[in-house]
Order: C-alpha cells, then structure tokens, then sequence
C-alpha cells in the first residue's frame, strides 16, 4: 500500500495525531480507554515518523494510529487486561506491534476489553461498558470492545485486538467496519495475556479492507519469541478463483439469528451472486457442536491455566461473571481435556470433508445486538449465543475475515463472514474484497513466484484451471522483448510453443503473468507433459521470470505464428 492510502495520515502525520485528539474530545467516550498517551508524546512520534518519509523510508503504515487492546504488552504502558490488580508495565512490546511502529504506525494509547478476553460484549470491566459508537444504548461486542470502538469513533486508524471465541469479529460486527482474524500463528501472540494459549490470536480492525489487511501484513511472520507462531506455508492459496464455491447454512442453522438479522443475512447471501460466485447450503450442525467445547466443555481449562490462580486471591476488580466462568475450569480433568481435544481432532476432519470443494464458507458473524441493559441483566445466555457462529473457528484451525453485509431493514449494521481452511487466509480477503464491491483485493500473502503463460493456461482458455486450482493468483498482461518467436503446436488442446531466438530475431510476445507458490510451480512443473518446458523469459519491462517454452525439435515443426504476437489473436484468425 501506498502511503496515499492514509491520505493526510501519511502526508501529515503530526496533524493527524491532533485531529485524533480533537476527535477524542469530541466524542467523550472515556470508557474506551484505559491507558490514554498525552498527546505531546504522540506528537513528537509523528514528527521522527515526518522525517523519515522525508528521507525517503518506505513506511506503509506512516501516521496510521493505533488503538492496542490493553491485554497486549506496550513498552512503558501499564498492560491490565481490565483489571486493576493485575496491572504491570512491560518493558518489551508485543511482536505484532513492534512491526507496526517499525511500518510507521503510532500507538495513541490501550483500549477496554471484556476482562482477561473473556466475552462477546464488551461490559464485563471495572473500567465501565464500552459503547457502541454508533448508538450508546447498545453494546460495542467484545472483548475487543475499547479497539474497535476508537475505530468506529474515527479516532484511531487501526484497532488491534485479540480473538479466542470471536472477540475480533463480533465487535466488528456491531460497528460495520472490517476485522481480520488471520490463521492461528501467522502473527505471532508473542506479548499477549493468554486467554486459551492455544487458541488465541492477535487481529485488526480497520474501516476498510485495504489497510486492514496492510496492517495484518506487516504483523504476520515467524516470531522466535512466539513457540505457536507460524509462517505461510510452502503451497498457501494466492488468490481466490474467478467463479468461487461459497458454502452458506441451510435454514435450520439460523435458528439462532433474530430476525432482523436473519433477513440481512438473505439479502447478502442473495448478492453474493453479482460476484460471480455460487452459493449451495450446507449442513453446518457439526460445527455448530464444536463451538459448544469452547466453553461448556474442559477447553476452558486453558483460561484457568492462563488467570485462574490470579483470580483464586479474589481481586477486587475482578468481574465476577468473567470470575465465575474461569473459576468453574478449575474443576476440568486432565482426561476431560484429553477427550475433548480427541472430539476437535475427529470435528477437524469432518469439517474438511465438509467444505471439501467450497472456496469458503459465509456465516452472519454474531446473532443479535443487544443493548447493555440487556446484557446486564442476561450476562452469561446472551454473550453464549453472540458467538454461535465464532467460537468453533480457532478451535479447527480456520481462517476468517469479517465485513459488513447488507444493513438490516431499519439500516443497522449487520456483518458477515468469510471463513476458509488454515492458511487459505487471501482467499477469504479476496472473496470479502468482491463482496464489498471492490475490483481488486490487498495482499495479505505476499510470496510465491511469478510465472508467465502464453498459451492454453491465459484465463479463459482450457488450461486455466490448472493455475486457478494452486490458487495463483494474475498479476496482469505482460509482453515479451523481441527475441522470442511463437508457434502453434499439435497437441491436445491446442498450445503455443515459445522459444527464444535472440535480440530482434522474434517479436513481442503477449502472455499474463501470475503468481504461484512454491510448491505449485513444483508441482506445475512435476505435470508438465513433452514438449513444453518452463525457463527464464525476458520481458519487456526489463523484468526476468519463469515462463513457458517449448523444445526446440517441437517448435522446428510447428507453424510459425510470431506475426499475430498473442496466442488469442491467432486463434481468431486460423483456418
């Protein structure tokens, strides 16, 4: 991304951090915060941050500030996780947000959360119920409540949070902005208060797609520090295919949406078709019955492994809803664990036969949006329904980008998700990038190798569904240097043959150019039938990538077709 993309943001960073606290006085919504920078200590960030694009750094996230959910360690800020005893100022700052100062990124302060991450609506903190920004009677969702609330103030450009059971999806649900929960691992948890160690994940909320998935971009990556980080693996999905599979729940499923949310639901399903993808509904009673281990099963063990001894001296500051539920793991045995964890694995495997041949799934992301007078008066039976369709997500390994779908009938917010297999993370933003309308999606996934094709593999043409079927992903139109002469070949189906003769001995040659992962190209390159080869094309931009070619002896004898420069243009004019 540009830092265009921030518009003032990366062209004034110092006037963006005074508009922000222009807007924080505006708004007055204190419970938003727990820890507030001074503004002075911002500003003087902004200004190091001025001087470096002035020099010429590259700083993708320059001036974007950022609103850190107080359960994730700032150097020098107290980290409470919504409890006041608990307290302690680290001296090292998470990982994840380390990669965002370094991208430029300032940190305006740490935000209120459902206490130690645990809830969906963001009232379980002494520090007060957070807001929903856009009507106060009602609950902002949590646990990231305070993040993705300065978000939808447009008081912070990125909202970080974490997300067990939901708590980066649900709020922003609620507040009709966009929150990335990318694969477990891929941006590493490193500095962050464990909820269920295993299961916990560090997400952004953003008003946009494009600098949400920006910002998850710069936190992804192996982190030495994190022993559950991970990296992209060597054959990850670079892209979702032209004409998508997208499994949505068959009616029974939404038994738990209310109504208005359930007619939101139809119309965004019903438009998901003006992307070019289809839909089909599915069974999804068996994840469903995952999500129930999160909490009413021994899973819940690893809160009261993470908290529960702190919360066994009975702090005064302790929510006693969020007190009762850790409290009550304390009774889990070992072999309880052992079968549920035995129940997730058998529950993976069914999920994967289950969206076997799906690109993704779409879900609606909570099921209601209740008021916090509500909550307060049903705290646990409200909070356990909100994450109906969140709580199996981390528990099977699945990745997840949630969106705003269709408003419901009274124009209220209402979200959706793409949820997809570990690791096919771009699948899900490109899918989520089409359903907000946009022509073309951020990178989230930025490796691989570029490969160019000339022949039966362009789109449109028999062979493309080899590339769509590795996931690469189309870069655009590429045109040779004028040393490469083309000709038709006499295989099945038809194909061209390229084949280097030297500098202006050939034409410009016309061909797409795509990426594919490593283990793709491998495999492509496994199952490449005689006489095509793949080898270094110049191109004429001055670029070297891997390309299709052919044997020598094949193109001697083939017709030579150099003068239409591109194989769809020959194959409009032959005999």
């Amino acid at each position: 991304m540009s830092p265009g993309v921030l518009g003032s943001t990366a062209a004034d960073p110092v006037e963006r951090v005074a508009a922000a606290y222009r807007r924080i006085a505006e708004v007055d919504r204190p419970e938003v915060w727990i820890t507030l920078r001074p503004e002075r200590e911002v500003s003087a960030e902004a200004a190091v941050v001025a001087e470096r694009l002035a020099a010429g750094a590259i700083l993708p996230l320059a001036g974007a500030l950022v609103a850190v959910k107080d359960n994730i360690d700032v150097a020098g800020l107290p980290t409470t996780a919504a409890c006041p005893e608990f307290a302690y100022t680290p001296e090292v700052t998470a990982a994840a947000i380390e990669r965002l100062i370094a991208a430029g990124a300032l940190v305006l302060g740490k935000t209120n959360l459902d206490q130690f991450a645990t809830g969906l609506v963001g009232t379980r903190s002494p520090y007060g119920p957070v807001r929903n920004a856009l009507d106060p009677e009602l609950v902002s969702g949590g646990s990231s409540s305070g993040s993705a609330a300065a978000v939808a103030l447009a008081v912070a450009d990125l909202g970080i949070g974490t997300d067990t059971a939901g708590s980066g999806r649900v709020p922003a649900a609620l507040h009709g902005i966009v929150g990335i929960k990318a694969t477990l691992g891929v941006i590493p948890a490193h500095g962050t208060v464990p909820a269920c160690a295993d299961y916990d994940a560090i997400t952004v909320f953003a008003a946009d797609l494009d600098l949400a998935v920006t910002a998850a971009a710069v936190m992804a990556g192996p982190e030495p520090r994190d022993p559950r980080s991970r990296t992209w693996p060597a054959d990850v999905r670079l892209s979702a295919p032209l004409a998508p599979r997208i499994a949505v729940p068959r009616a029974e499923d939404l038994a738990a949406l209310s109504e208005p949310y359930r007619e939101a639901f139809a119309r965004t399903v019903a438009g998901v078709a003006d992307t070019g993808a289809k839909t089909e509904e599915i069974d999804i009673s068996v994840l469903l019955d995952a999500a129930l281990l999160l909490y009413d099963g021994a899973i819940v063990a690893e809160r009261y492994a993470a908290v529960g001894a702190f919360l066994d001296t009975a702090p005064a500051g302790a929510d006693p809803t969020v007190a009762a539920i850790i409290g009550a793991a304390r009774e889990k045995t070992g072999s309880a664990f052992a079968a549920d964890l035995d129940t997730l694995a058998h529950t993976k495997a069914a999920a994967a036969e289950l969206l076997h041949g799906f690109d993704a799934l779409l879900l609606p992301t909570t099921t209601e949006h209740p008021s916090i007078a509500a909550v307060q008066a049903d705290p646990i039976g409200i909070n356990r329904r909100m994450g109906t369709y969140t709580n199996f997500c981390n528990l099977l390994d699945m990745a997840a980008v949630a969106i705003p779908g269709a408003a419901t009938a009274e124009g209220a917010p209402f979200g959706v998700m793409l949820v997809t297999p570990a690791f096919a993370d771009q699948v899900a933003v490109d899918l989520a990038a089409r359903l907000l309308g946009g022509e073309s999606a951020p990178l989230l996934v930025d490796r691989g190798v570029d490969l160019a094709v000339f022949g039966a593999h362009l789109r449109g043409q028999p062979l493309h569904w080899q590339l769509e079927q590795l996931g690469a992903r189309f870069l655009g139109e590429i045109r040779t240097t004028d040393a490469y002469r083309l000709t038709a070949l006499d295989t099945t189906p038809p194909k061209p043959g390229l084949v280097r003769h030297g500098p202006g001995l050939g034409a410009p040659i016309a061909g797409e150019l795509f990426r594919v992962s490593e283990a793709g190209l491998g495999r492509f390159l496994a199952e490449l039938p005689a006489p095509m080869a793949l080898t270094s094309i110049d191109l004429a931009d001055g670029r070297n990538v891997i390309g299709f070619t052919c044997t020598h002896d094949a193109a001697r004898t083939a017709l030579d077709i150099t003068h239409h420069t591109n194989w769809r243009t020959y194959l409009q004019h032959r005999p």
